[in-house]
Order: C-alpha cells, then sequence, then structure tokens
C-alpha cells in the first residue's frame, strides 16, 4: 500500500525512540509508520512512498516461521539532503537510520532504496512527458 506524506508534517522527535513493539497495538503496519516517521524527520522529503512487499516473500525460507509481515520494502525519497551525495552515501545515511529496524528480530530483512534529489526527480518527470 502507498501512502505519501503530508509535505511540511512535523513529527515530535519521542515518536523517534518509539519501538515497533510499543506500536504495534495503534496500528497494522507499525514498522511501515516507524519508518515513515524517521524519515521525515531526518530528511524532510518532498516525495516519500514506501511500499511493502512481504507478502511477494513469506514463502521463502528465511521468513518461514516469521511471524512479521512488515520486512521486506521499497522505498522512495526525494529530499535536498541527497544532494551533492553519490548514490551509495544517500543509501548509506538511509541505512544508518534504520540501523536498530534492520538488526532487530522480525525487523527489517530486505530494503531497496530509490533515492534522488528534488531536481533528479523534476528531471525525471520532464523525462516521462516527453516521452
Amino acid at each position: 500500500m502507498l501512502r505519501p506524506i503530508t509535505v511540511g508534517q512535523v513529527i515530535p522527535r519521542r515518536l523517534l525512540s518509539t519501538t515497533a513493539s510499543r506500536m504495534a497495538s495503534a496500528s497494522s503496519t507499525p514498522m511501515e509508520d516507524l519508518m515513515r516517521e524517521k524519515i521525515t524527520n531526518a530528511f524532510n522529503p518532498s516525495t516519500l512512498i514506501i511500499r511493502n512487499d512481504s507478502h511477494l516473500h513469506s514463502h521463502h525460507a528465511p521468513m518461514r516461521g516469521s511471524t512479521s509481515k512488515e520486512t521486506h520494502f521499497h522505498v522512495t525519497i526525494t529530499s535536498p539532503s541527497f544532494q551533492s551525495k553519490m548514490q551509495p552515501a544517500r543509501h548509506r545515511m538511509v541505512y544508518a537510520l534504520l540501523k536498530e529496524e534492520m538488526s532487530q528480530e522480525g525487523g527489517i530483512h530486505a530494503l531497496q532504496l530509490k533515492t534522488k534529489t528534488p531536481e533528479e526527480e523534476q528531471r525525471e518527470k520532464e523525462r516521462q512527458t516527453q516521452a
């Protein structure tokens, strides 16, 4: 499910320390919600799309017996924070931000990233309209 963020949304800093287990009672997508909060606060993205692809991988051997339904994500982030940084550096920024969620049992198992600057996103849109 794709849920875009509202640009300018303010996330209280205290929510960043909220663990996925505490959020579980409030949401059916606690990991996605936590990722959205952390990414929004850290990168102030103009575009943030989080797609949960876990259902496509539930039959894989490492996922058998797992109770987590939020393990595989595809994330698109457009942010000025990525300006003058190469893709590997951008990805390291996101991995560092989500380190805890990636290391915990039942946490993020796979993370596909598409990171862009606003200018790169604009050029991409222009190419699509010309095609």
